[in-house]
């Protein structure tokens, strides 16, 4: 169960990064083609921005499905650097989807959820067990701790 999560939550995230670039490609190439202008902004400069938004929230989706299909081929959780990516894409991805049920609808918040879930499941299978927990309680004062004396 634990690499089937990953290797789903992997080519999920790769067909949202696809989703991603293409919608804001589509985005910008109407403001381009069209000449909106928002408050006087250059048509041109707000194409490229939207262009290159995508591109990079596309790419940081790429890193996020690389660190997840690696933990599935390793069956171990990455550093605590990837930890913290895949955190960030996690938080990014309850955020958005609170944003987008107002603005696309209850599918796309579905959808967002579901990839939500499944970066939970994959941080939350894979954590890891070595790090020391909580310190045991000292034994009561009366009872031998098999120290010699």
């Amino acid at each position: 169960m634990r690499r089937g999560t990953a290797i789903a939550a992997a080519v999920v995230l790769v067909l949202e990064a696809i989703a991603i670039a293409f919608v804001n490609w589509i985005l910008g190439l109407a403001v381009h083609h069209q000449n909106m202008s928002v408050a006087g902004l250059d048509p041109d400069a707000m194409a490229v921005g939207s262009w290159v938004a995508g591109g990079v929230f596309a790419l940081y989706l790429l890193l996020c499905a690389w660190l997840v299909a690696r933990i599935a081929h390793r069956q171990e959780m990455v550093g605590r650097f990837g930890r913290i990516v895949l955190i960030v894409c996690a938080v990014v991805h309850g955020v958005l989807g609170a944003v987008v049920v107002g603005l696309v609808g209850w599918w796309a918040f579905a959808a967002l959820m579901v990839v939500l879930g499944l970066l939970v499941g994959t941080l939350v299978l894979y954590a890891p067990e070595d790090e020391p927990g909580p310190a045991a309680p000292p034994p009561p004062a009366g009872e031998p701790t098999g120290e010699p004396a």
